[in-house]
């Protein structure tokens, strides 16, 4: 991505003028903004819930696989209560780091 001051490469003498310079500093402003804005999205509460989420998510589908493998191989049955204590052990502490409030 090109830097607002790269447009002046060819007449740097602009550079110099007023409008220029007030147009360079807006640019840098939005820039800084933009910056904020990513950074507020990404520690939303709201994704960290969806990524809590997934991995909950994640949690059950490998459950289910590992029954699934029981099932068809007659393997050790999965430990439920133990499943069911760690994931809400997870959302809890998800939720304490990030001040999410159940």
């Amino acid at each position: 991505m090109k830097k607002p001051r790269d447009f002046f490469k060819t007449n740097p003498a602009l550079l110099d003028e007023p409008e220029v310079e007030a147009l360079l500093d807006y640019c840098e402003s939005l820039e800084s903004d933009l910056v904020d804005f990513k950074f507020e999205k990404n520690n939303s509460k709201e994704l960290i819930l969806l990524d809590m989420i997934k991995e909950v998510l994640k949690g059950c589908n490998a459950l289910e696989k590992e029954q699934k493998e029981h099932d068809r191989f007659g393997f050790e049955a999965p430990d439920y209560q133990e499943t069911i204590s760690n994931l809400k052990s997870y959302i809890h502490e998800i939720c304490r780091i990030n001040k999410i409030w159940l």
